[in-house]
């Protein structure tokens, strides 16, 4: 079963996506989810608010959990 993640843009507009694992398409459910993803792979994130730091890429789902966290608002993750 994909993960779920239900989350808010600064802007307030609400996003449902399911992370896939999938280097292709890591998220689907959210163009612009998608594409926030897409933007930032090929950076160094940190997976928790202390790190440590990885690469981003489609296929890591906690790397693409780690950009959602950090650029939205997370309201669930199911």
């Amino acid at each position: 079963m994909l993960p779920t993640v239900t989350g808010r843009f600064d802007d307030g507009s609400a996003y449902q996506v399911q992370v896939t694992g999938d280097a292709d398409r890591p998220v689907v459910g959210s163009v612009r989810a998608a594409a926030l993803v897409e933007l930032h792979t090929g950076e160094s994130i940190a997976l928790t608010p202390t790190g440590p730091l990885r690469t981003v890429a489609g296929d890591d789902e906690k790397a693409v959990l780690a950009v959602l966290r950090r650029y939205t608002n997370i309201i669930d993750k199911g």
